[in-house]
């Protein structure tokens, strides 16, 4: 992949750490050519993101509440004057619930943490792939990134109101695919299986889920988030040019058995 985006500008949502799936995205794509911006969500992380994007020179570091079109606009604004107006790639890595909903029963979340995690999980792509439209344009199309999980096709105990979520962004794929489309703008997804990642701790019985996988894949092994990296530097390269509205799965190919 070395060179094969030499050129390219990209920006990418949802680093948290350097084992987030989207920093083992980005450092492929960082070390192929792309010139990447990143945002990260609160003080927190923010010292984490800066440090990464600093090692692949990055242009821009900016803040992004994705709950906010004011704040999607800012970005994509910044984005706009760092890249003269151009985006190539969007890699969209964010996902929440919160974390009492992903411990008792589907059936008691309530309404307002219903919402908010297919507001944070879902809209914000659709609102994100929105703002990057016109940029792609101007750069005669670009290619749109999103992780899911089987738990937007599969009830998986536990992961509750982020699977109806992931369900929820798995259709948004496929209409923008559609809508996006007549502009060379292509729109898929990577249904990762269980990766150790910071967010991934939130979920109760993690461990077990990665023991399952391991157990009943064909392959027998376990996901990591370079694994990740690798697919999606083909889905975001003019490799995939088409292949479009597709979820390909890195789950060592758990997706395919019955039991």
């Amino acid at each position: 992949m070395t060179g094969s985006y030499e050129g390219k500008r990209g920006l990418v949502l949802g680093v948290a750490n350097r084992r987030s799936i989207a920093w083992a995205i980005a450092k492929r794509l960082a070390d192929a050519g792309a010139e990447l911006a990143f945002t990260f969500q609160g003080d927190r992380i923010e010292k984490n993101v800066r440090d990464l994007a600093e090692t692949v020179s990055s242009p821009l570091v900016t803040e992004c509440d994705v709950r906010s079109d004011a704040d999607i606009e800012r970005v994509f604004r910044e984005v706009g004057e760092t890249f003269d107006g151009g985006l190539d790639l969007l890699v969209h890595s964010v996902a929440y619930a919160a974390a009492e909903d992903l411990e008792g029963r589907f059936t008691d979340t309530p309404r307002d943490r219903f919402w908010l995690a297919l507001d944070i999980s879902a809209y914000s792509l659709v609102a994100c792939a929105r703002a990057a439209e016109p940029m792609m344009e101007s750069r005669g199309g670009g290619a749109i990134l999103t992780m899911t999980y089987l738990g937007g096709e599969r009830a998986v105990p536990h992961y509750n109101v982020m699977g109806v979520a992931k369900a929820t962004l798995d259709a948004s794929v496929r209409y923008l695919a559609w809508d996006l489309g007549q502009k060379s703008i292509r729109v898929n997804a990577i249904s990762a299986g269980p990766v150790r990642t910071l967010a991934a701790r939130s979920i109760a019985g993690f461990p077990t889920m990665e023991a399952i996988v391991e157990e009943r894949s064909p392959l027998h092994r376990r996901i990591e988030a370079d694994d990740v990296g690798a697919a999606a530097a083909y889905l975001l390269s003019d490799d995939a040019r088409n292949v479009t509205g597709t979820t390909l799965y890195v789950d060592s190919g758990y997706h395919a058995m019955g039991m």
